[in-house]
């Protein structure tokens, strides 16, 4: 399918003419729902669901088998950390792929590879071979593409969405992610329960399938590769060099490093542990303790997307994490499941704020034509997710899940309120400073 230049039917120019009124009026016209009045949009969201619903999934039945063969904490970060050194040496290729190759086909390529691996070790857990070697390079694998596929769907939503709109666009995702987050983890706890771990995986080879369709139907603008020009050395220099310069996507890259650390791993580490040691459940109740986490998330990221009006949103993102930290502390004091489901879903809930508000406007502070070498460098989470998932993992084993769960996320809590006094550059940011045109940050960066 050839690259499109713009829309082709008169409801689609309809559409989009819609559209690029709402981004010229005022914050307040902009609804919960003003992106989806695109139609690449809508087909955008729907493949970003079926990309977190197999994300889960797969998240969620590899924990579980590397629990369930090895019974260690400390093995659950070591899989971390082998997915998120694979997806760190990508970093600096993906960044000058996005901006120097057609965004489609890089796109299915990661897609059909995704596919592929997932139907190998799907097929071979189904038939009774799996071993924690084959779960090794499985993960090994998919770090491959994971750093290229989570950087492009960032940089492809500024293709498709007119500038004064993305703030709603990427909470729409986010929402999309953490519905996902819902029911991905408990389709996946029952899918073990119903078809083992084989089933799980795949379930996942035919979400790619349909993803690939997906993909197919986009329509995208004509990329201006002529945007990006010298070696693919000196273009990683221009990335590297461009946050370097400019403080505030430095300060809100630095600010993404947080969760990572201190509170993802809390919730996608220790779920196992608390499951089967503090609940005394199965598959099922991990299902339900990350689904709990889901539904705050949906609530949250919605709620985001319709604060069009607020303007502080750097106190956004502080509070929101100070708050996530608080219910991640709370939980750890439950003893009984229906106690720690309130507080698991107050944290997605303020988890999905925090990454809305820092994603969109970190996003809205690269210039166009740095976008996907920026945008591939905040995908150095990946190298800090393991260093948070072992402290995580090897603190359970050693202090239990609630000691540690307690000590990082009051690290965190420390660490907002620490900003809170110590940064005027987020404590007094302004949503409308990021929604300004980048044109003259595309002139500066050609000077770099």
């Amino acid at each position: 399918m050839s690259e499109a230049s713009g829309p082709k039917t008169i409801v689609e120019k309809q559409q989009i003419a819609n559209a690029d009124g709402a981004s010229s009026a005022s914050a307040k016209k902009v609804g919960p729902f003003t992106s989806l009045r695109i139609p690449n949009f809508r087909l955008l969201m729907i493949g970003q669901i079926l990309n977190q619903a197999g994300g889960w999934i797969q998240q969620m039945t590899v924990n579980w088998l590397v629990y369930s063969l090895t019974g260690s904490g400390a093995m659950l970060g070591y899989i971390s950390l082998i997915r998120a050194t694979t997806s760190l040496g990508m970093i600096p290729v993906s960044g000058v792929l996005i901006d120097r190759v057609n965004h489609r086909k890089i796109m299915l390529i990661s897609d059909f590879w995704s596919f592929g691996i997932t139907l190998g070790i799907g097929l071979i857990l189904f038939f009774g071979y799996g071993n924690i070697s084959y779960l090794l390079i499985f993960v090994f694998l998919g770090g491959l593409t994971y750093t290229i596929d989570q950087t492009l769907r960032q940089v492809v939503l500024f293709d498709l969405v007119p500038r004064a709109i993305t703030p709603n666009a990427v909470a729409l995702l986010i929402t999309g992610a953490a519905l996902m987050r819902s029911f991905g983890p408990a389709i996946g706890g029952y899918l073990i329960v119903w078809f083992g771990p084989g089933g799980n995986f795949l379930v996942q080879a035919g979400l790619h399938l349909l993803i690939a369709i997906n993909i197919l139907l986009l329509r995208f603008p004509v990329q201006k590769y002529f945007l990006v020009q010298g070696s693919p050395v000196q273009n990683i220099r221009e990335g590297i060099a461009y946050i370097f310069k400019a403080r505030d996507t430095r300060v809100f890259i630095l600010m993404g490093f947080i969760l990572p650390l201190f509170t993802i791993p809390v919730v996608t580490i220790l779920p196992p542990i608390y499951a089967v040691k503090v609940f005394h459940g199965g598959a099922d109740v991990l299902g339900i303790l990350l689904a709990s986490i889901g539904v705050g998330g949906t609530i949250g990221a919605f709620l985001t997307a319709s604060l069009s009006r607020v303007e502080r949103r750097g106190l956004i993102q502080l509070f929101s994490l100070f708050l996530l930290s608080l219910s991640l502390i709370a939980f750890a004091f439950s003893t009984e499941l229906w106690a720690g489901l309130p507080f698991l879903a107050l944290a997605g809930f303020f988890e999905a704020i925090f990454l809305t508000t820092n994603q969109t406007l970190l996003q809205l502070s690269i210039p166009d034509n740095l976008r996907g070498r920026v945008t591939s460098v905040i995908y150095l989470t990946a190298a800090l997710s393991p260093l948070g998932g072992l402290a995580a993992g090897f603190g359970s084993d050693l202090l239990g899940p609630k000691m540690i769960t307690i000590i990082l996320a009051s690290i965190a809590a420390s660490i907002a309120v620490i900003v809170l006094f110590a940064s005027p550059t987020i404590r007094n940011y302004r949503l409308s400073q990021g929604m300004a045109t980048n044109d003259a940050k595309v002139k500066e960066v050609t000077s770099i």
